[in-house]
């Protein structure tokens, strides 16, 4: 009968999703006195669960986090002495999360941090993003936020802090909607900019927010990345774009490990099934409004999988595709798949006649 129940499970994650998306997971490293060694987690779902020990500035950071409607504030807290940020960056490998910030970051540490979190995306496949004050990466991992004087009332936030707020904001987002234009009521004014000085910002690759005359929003959902390449082309570019790719990922590696891997043989027809579930998937995210509808495919690798046969001592010369979809490929399953995100509607031309 084949794999019913991983078609299921790949049926109901993709159902779940567009909700999931709205309920994004931000970490938040935190330096306090609260932590006499090694590194603490908390999880914040209100602000009833703000650690009553926490400095007032990191309980303001939470709220700030808050403030966008996350699932849950992961607070990951080192002590105030702490040299560095290894420790938590070590344990962040190890928990859940979507999007990170680190409000009291010093400039210094900056580079460093990007670099780290790059390399959890690109290489220990770990798909999340961070918002960094001031970190021009051109990489879609890292949301590069560069406005600064943000006054809250009473309270005027340098870029650094406030990178909780936008964290918080992006993690609440369902995958249906963009960062762009998104309203932040809470923000009383910022200094202001033309419409050339914030064309100009956000080409750079920057997140910015922009007055309007009556209110602040964020100009354009854009991550840092500036130039595009067969690696990340021009879609890595938006936030929205990268939020869906990462999701997509992280279901599609989730339900395999879950249902299937280790569970079956490997067989041509259990891969066909594994593709046909992850098909189902795509389905399900394409009438749901975040992929677009006809566009997404998934199907065995012939390619790749003709290179592993010849590794392995296998000589396919003279065969034909279907004798290499089929061939016995040991423990290795090579697939390929094909999924287009749907942006949001962010750009309209109105011509009016008269």
């Amino acid at each position: 009968m084949g794999l019913p129940n991983i078609n299921i499970a790949f049926k109901n994650t993709a159902a779940a999703a567009v909700s999931q998306g709205a309920v994004g997971i931000v970490a938040l490293i935190l330096k306090d006195g609260l932590v006499a060694s090694g590194v603490s987690e908390y999880l914040v779902y209100t602000v009833n669960d703000i650690p009553a020990g926490l400095s007032a500035t990191n309980k303001d950071y939470v709220q700030l986090a808050l403030n966008g409607s996350p699932s849950v504030v992961k607070l990951v807290v080192l002590p105030s002495a702490a040299a560095n940020y290894t420790a938590a960056q070590d344990y962040l490998e190890t928990i859940k999360w979507n999007v990170l910030a680190i409000p009291g970051i010093a400039t210094a540490d900056v580079a460093g941090m990007a670099t780290w979190v790059k390399g959890l995306f690109d290489t220990k496949l770990k798909k999340i993003m961070a918002v960094l004050p001031g970190s021009a990466s051109d990489h879609p991992a890292i949301i590069n936020f560069t406005t600064d004087t943000i006054k809250v009332g009473a309270t005027t936030y340098n870029t650094g802090p406030f990178t909780a707020r936008i964290a918080g904001l992006i993690a609440g987002l369902p995958l249906t909607a963009s960062p762009t234009y998104q309203v932040l009521p809470d923000v009383t004014d910022v200094p202001k900019l033309t419409k050339a000085q914030a064309d100009t910002a956000i080409d750079a690759g920057q997140l910015i927010l922009y007055h309007d005359g009556e209110k602040v929003k964020i100009a354009r959902g854009v991550t840092s990345r500036t130039t595009a390449d067969t690696v990340f082309g021009a879609d890595w570019k938006k936030i929205k774009v990268v939020r869906v790719l990462n999701k997509v990922y992280e279901d599609i590696k989730r339900t395999c490990e879950d249902n299937y891997v280790g569970k079956y043989p490997n067989s041509y027809v259990n891969k066909l099934l594994l593709v046909s579930a992850i098909t189902a998937y795509f389905d399900q995210l394409e009438l749901d409004g975040v992929l677009d509808p006809g566009k997404s495919t998934a199907d065995i690798d012939v390619a790749v999988q003709r290179t592993y046969l010849n590794s392995i001592g296998t000589n396919t010369a003279g065969w034909s595709e279907q004798e290499i979809r089929e061939a016995n490929t040991r423990d290795q399953v090579f697939l390929a798949a094909y999924a287009k995100p749907l942006d949001a509607i962010e750009d309209i031309k109105l011509d009016i006649y008269l």
